[in-house]
C-alpha cells in the first residue's frame, strides 16, 4: 500500500509537467507536431490515466477492507469489559469475600466464648460435687466410728 502512495505523488508530478508543458510551448510548435507523435502522446497519456485509475481502484478495495476489519475490531473491543468495570467487579467480590470471612470469624468468636462459660461453669460444678464429695466422706467418717462398737468401748 505505501508502494502506491509512493507511485500517486509521481504520477500526478508528471501529468502536471506534461500539462505546464502543452501550456508553455509556443503554439507554433504545437501545430508542427504530426499526429502519429500527438496519437502516441495521448495514448500515453490515457494508458496513464487506465493505470491511475486501476491502482485507485484497487487502493479504495483496500481501504474498504481495512476499514471493514476495524469495525469488527472496534466491536470486539465493545464487547470487552472496561478496566475499571473489571476493578469493580473484583472490588465487589472481595468485600463480599471479606464480609462472608467477618461473619465467619464472629460466629467463631461467639463459639469460643460459649465454650469459655460452658467449661467455667463446668469447673465450678465439678468443683462443687468435690466439696460434697469431701463432706460426705467426712461425714461418713465420722459416723462410722461412732458406730463402731468396739471404738464406742474405748472412749469409755
Amino acid at each position: 500500500m505505501s508502494r502506491v502512495l509512493n507511485y500517486v505523488p509521481r504520477v500526478a508530478l508528471f501529468l502536471a509537467g506534461v500539462a505546464a508543458a502543452a501550456i508553455t510551448l509556443p503554439r507554433r510548435e504545437r501545430a508542427g507536431m504530426d499526429s502519429a507523435t500527438a496519437d502516441e502522446v495521448k495514448r500515453s497519456l490515457a494508458g496513464l490515466e487506465a493505470r491511475l485509475q486501476t491502482r485507485e481502484t484497487a487502493d479504495a478495495a483496500r481501504f474498504a477492507r481495512v476499514e471493514i476489519r476495524l469495525e469488527e475490531h472496534a466491536a470486539k473491543l465493545a464487547d470487552v469489559p472496561s478496566t475499571g468495570q473489571i476493578v469493580a467487579a473484583m472490588e465487589q467480590l472481595l468485600s463480599r469475600t471479606m464480609a462472608s470471612l467477618d461473619d465467619r470469624l464472629t460466629t467463631q468468636v461467639h463459639s469460643i466464648e460459649v465454650l469459655k462459660t460452658t467449661v467455667s461453669q463446668t469447673d465450678s460444678l465439678l468443683e462443687r460435687v468435690l466439696e460434697s464429695l469431701d463432706s460426705l466422706q467426712t461425714f461418713t467418717d465420722t459416723v462410722d466410728i461412732a458406730e463402731d462398737p468396739l471404738l464406742s468401748q474405748a472412749r469409755m
